[in-house]
């Protein structure tokens, strides 16, 4: 079936559709017909516009809407530093860590759970290249909390557009435009300034984070392929129009600006959303969806072709990220070495693995919750055990992957590894080249010369 069984039900409604220009009220009329700000909005609500993008942004690229709310966002108190001390998030401006760049292959061990710490405190920044001042680059972030926000907490990233990847537990996220329920193998993508709250309804939680500081996540052109495949549009998800209604509570809104933590007081719930229109929303995505291409002659094709979304660069062809999945999938391919060849790429490659087991590291060393970094141009590709099994394999059809879920998030970016990533997490294998490749054998043998009939 196209779609993940999954153990928990939905409980939240939806629209559908990638970039399509929706429309949700929760209160019928709370919407202004044909106009965005008439002097006085339906119901007494607050006319706001959220901006992902530059007003004057092209249309094919511009990302905004309009919100109409019991009070608007600006009505808090200033903000200030919460946290100094602790939290900064920003990869580049660390002054106290230092930023690693290496060329090894690293690979780590699954990341640890964290039942005492809320969403906000569980963010641990891995790797990261660019600056969110500048609005460039990616931060790549590991996420373990076992708390429920604090019922009267909201928080939003300034810095980027978080695409979020559960490994193991659901996450209940209220957020001004709606609710959405994320389970492992599912995604989903909550854009710069959006503010939510985040629940833990069965527990712990634990997962990936790319953190987007450059330009927003699209579908990737299909080309040649057509118009269907890959990540079809109709299949991402977007929340309703859901609200509170609380205007006698103190609230906390908590901001990440510049990878360090803000908090402002405010007298109001944060989630009055009555009714909202536009193009920039969060939504989510099922992986099990995707719809697998693959070779069904000869030859294992480029890992684009499990390309989910891409935020491209200023260079076509050439993406700031690109989130790239490896589904179950039937292998056909004739005289082939069937899994990913030995390479080396001008793209950073960080892989995690939400279940299962990946059909191109079968030594057991690379584990769901744990993850890889190959760096701009190291080496890398099937472990020796894979490589032997494969190369020796009888090719018949094979189904691949059965019961996993592997993924990468790429990037033209060198990838700077933190101090926490490198260090204090305590889950880099450092045997992880001997593991893999070390073991490979020589097996070149030169021609055999015939003998000279003379």
């Amino acid at each position: 079936m196209p779609s993940t069984q999954f153990a928990l039900k939905e409980k939240y409604r939806y629209l559908n559709g990638f970039n399509s220009y929706h429309e949700s009220e929760a209160i019928e009329g709370a919407l202004p017909v044909g106009a965005n700000s008439p002097q006085q909005p339906p119901y007494g609500l607050y006319a706001e516009k959220l901006s992902g993008t530059a007003f004057t942004a092209p249309r094919h690229e511009n990302q905004q809407s309009w919100l109409y709310r019991i009070l608007p966002s600006s009505a808090h108190a200033p903000y200030e530093a919460r946290e100094s001390a602790t939290y900064n998030t920003n990869p580049e401006n660390k002054p106290h860590e230092k930023i690693h760049h290496i060329p090894n292959q690293l690979r780590w061990d699954p990341f640890d759970m964290d039942e005492t710490v809320d969403w906000v405190h569980s963010l641990h920044l891995v790797a990261g290249a660019g600056d969110p001042t500048m609005k460039t680059g990616i931060g790549i972030f590991i996420f373990a909390a076992g708390k429920d926000m604090d019922p009267h907490e909201a928080f939003y990233s300034a810095d980027g557009d978080f695409l979020i990847v559960p490994q193991h537990g659901v996450l209940d996220i209220q957020t001004e435009l709606g609710r959405l329920l994320v389970r492992p193998n599912e995604i989903c993508v909550i854009p710069r300034g959006i503010r939510y709250r985040v629940t833990l309804p069965y527990g712990p939680v634990r997962g990936y984070i790319l953190e987007l500081y450059q330009g927003h996540f699209q579908l990737p052109e299909l080309g040649p392929i057509g118009s269907n495949c890959l990540a079809n549009a109709r299949d991402f998800q977007t929340p309703v129009a859901a609200f509170d209604e609380d205007t006698s509570t103190t609230w906390h809104v908590l901001s990440k600006f510049a990878g360090h933590l803000f908090s402002a007081k405010q007298s109001h719930t944060p989630f009055d959303v009555v009714a909202w229109h536009g193009l920039y929303y969060p939504y989510k995505y099922d992986l099990g969806r995707f719809n697998t291409l693959g070779s069904i002659s000869y030859d294992h094709p480029d890992p684009s072709i499990f390309t989910v979304l891409t935020a491209p660069s200023d260079h076509p062809g050439t993406a700031v990220a690109d989130f790239v999945i490896f589904p179950p999938r039937w292998l056909v391919a004739e005289d082939t070495f069937r899994p990913p060849w030995y390479h080396r790429n001008t793209m950073s490659e960080f892989m995690g693995l939400i279940h299962g087991q990946y059909d191109a590291k079968t030594g057991g060393g690379f584990q769901p919750a744990g993850a890889s970094l190959h760096n701009v141009m190291s080496a890398h590709g099937p472990d020796a055990a894979t490589h032997s099994k494969a190369s020796n394999a009888a090719l018949q059809p094979a189904k691949v992957g059965e019961g996993s879920m592997a993924f990468m998030f790429e990037s033209c970016y060198m990838v700077g590894v933190t101090e926490w990533g490198l260090k204090k997490c305590r889950k880099v294998q450092e045997d992880y080249n001997a593991e893999s490749w070390e073991g490979l054998e020589v097996r070149f043998r030169r021609p055999e010369t015939s003998e000279n009939p003379e």
